[in-house]
Order: structure tokens, then C-alpha cells, then sequence
């Protein structure tokens, strides 16, 4: 695989670099309880005591964005592995062996792509309910059909290659050709829209947790915070801007990753 030593891959790792950290921290620290509300601390701006200030409830700007981080890129990242690991079974083997069995699974997954992602996860949320858990699931659910014509494009274009003709006449399986021999060649394209994934699933996250749909209270969420912030935009800016700056380092990050990838693909 090629080495990704260009600006934006670097840029890209360090920005999400600092969210996984932070991420991290927040699951053994907080320099106060989120859901812990102070009335003396109500409405009051950035001190020393509070580095972020504090919202309408008296609780933490910057302890609830250190969970927020946590819950946002748990619920990304288990999105993506959802979308990745069922995507890339249902590409692979439709894109490696075709016929009937492309036919009707790539059909299938054509009527799921033709809804965007957020709509899709809203259907399935109005079946199983709010939560992380099935917020996740849903999510997970939405991004599979991209994963999945991805990979079997990819696969297509790779079955006919010498490498995989060779390895047919040395008696190798299709699973192993397919997992052993063409996975691995395919693995930049696949890693370029795995950041993509991740760019999408903080925004679909961010986005239903906007609509109250997402991360259920007490729990934080960047997205939710948001929602909250918008009735104080003036009188506490800091309520949104705090939040709103780290979905955009989050997606930043992400989207400078893929950049990346794809910029070392094409050299």
C-alpha cells in the first residue's frame, strides 16, 4: 500500500487524532459530572472554573462536549462497522460471482440507496425506537448500500485481472481469492470511504440529535447541544459555538483523511 505523506492525510490524522483523545478522556474523566446542574452556575460564561461556561441547567459546556465527543464517535464508529462489514460481504460476493444472486441483492440494494441515509435511518428509528443503540443500528442500516456498491464496483473490476486467474488455476476457493487475494487490492478504496462514512455518520448523528430523535437526555450529544443552544444565540453564544466547532473539526478531519487516500491512490 502506498505511504500517505501529503498535507491533508497529515492535517486529517491530527485534527481526528485530537477528537479520539478527547474521546478517550472522557471515558475515565470529566472536570465535572455532565447531568450535574448548579444554579449558582446558570447562564455564566467562560472562567476558570468552567473553560467553556455553562448552559441554562447550570451544567459543564466543556464536560458535556467531552461526552458528546465520546457518544458521538462510538455511535460513528460502530455505524461505520455495521455499513462496512455487511457492505463488503454483500459487494463481494455479488460483484465476484454475479448472476441471479447480483441481480436481485444489487436490486434490493438500489431501492434502499435511492433514500439518503438520514431518511432511511429515520424509517427504521420510526420501527424500533430513539437511543444510541438503535440510533446506531439505524444508521448502520442506511450506510450498507453504499458500502455495498462500492466494493462490488471494485470487485468487478478486479475479478478479470491476471492475479486472480492465476490463483484460480493454482485450485485457490472463491471466498479465499476473494477475502486473501482481491480485498487487499481494493483496501485504499475501501479505506477512502470508510473516512467518508465516518465524515457522514457524525453528521447524521449531529443531525438527529438535533431533532430529538437521536441521543435521548440525560445523555450528550454535540447534536442535541445545538438544539439547545439555539434559543440563546445571543445572549450565551458560546452554548452553540463550542459545539458547532468540534462537528466541524470532527468532519474536517475525516473529510482531509479521504482526501488524502484518494490523493495517494492517483499518484
Amino acid at each position: 500500500m502506498k505511504k500517505y505523506k501529503n498535507f491533508n492525510f497529515i492535517m486529517g490524522v491530527i485534527l481526528t487524532g485530537l477528537v479520539v483523545l478527547i474521546a478517550i478522556i472522557g471515558c475515565f474523566y470529566t472536570p465535572y459530572d455532565p447531568d450535574a446542574m448548579d444554579a449558582v452556575a446558570k447562564n455564566s460564561g467562560i472562567s476558570m472554573d468552567h473553560w467553556m461556561g455553562c448552559d441554562n441547567f447550570g451544567r459543564d459546556i466543556f464536560s458535556r462536549i467531552m461526552e458528546g465527543i465520546r457518544n458521538t464517535f462510538l455511535i460513528s464508529l460502530f455505524t461505520v462497522a455495521i455499513g462496512t462489514i455487511v457492505g463488503v460481504l454483500i459487494g463481494a460476493v455479488t460483484g465476484y460471482f454475479g448472476g441471479w444472486l447480483d441481480e436481485i441483492l444489487m436490486r434490493i440494494n438500489d431501492a434502499l440507496f435511492a433514500f439518503p441515509s438520514v431518511l432511511l435511518a429515520l424509517v427504521v428509528i420510526s420501527l424500533l425506537g430513539t437511543g444510541m443503540f438503535r440510533v446506531t443500528l439505524a444508521l448502520g442500516i442506511a450506510f450498507i448500500p453504499s458500502f455495498a456498491r462500492i466494493v462490488r464496483s471494485e470487485i468487478k473490476k478486479q475479478v478479470t485481472q491476471d492475479y486472480v486467474e492465476s490463483a484460480k488455476l493454482m485450485g485457490a476457493g472463491n471466498f479465499r481469492i476473494i477475502f486473501v487475494h482481491i480485498l487487499p487490492n481494493i483496501l485504499p478504496v475501501l479505506l477512502s470511504s470508510i473516512m467518508i462514512g465516518f465524515n457522514n455518520a457524525v453528521l447524521a448523528e449531529a443531525g438527529l440529535s438535533y431533532l430529538g430523535i437521536g441521543v435521548q437526555p440525560p445523555d450528550a450529544s454535540l447534536g442535541r447541544m445545538l438544539s439547545e443552544a439555539q434559543s440563546f444565540l445571543f445572549s450565551m453564544p458560546w452554548y452553540a459555538l463550542f459545539p458547532g466547532t468540534v462537528i466541524v473539526i470532527m468532519v474536517l478531519g475525516f473529510a482531509l483523511m479521504a482526501e488524502g487516500i484518494t490523493q495517494a491512490q492517483m499518484k
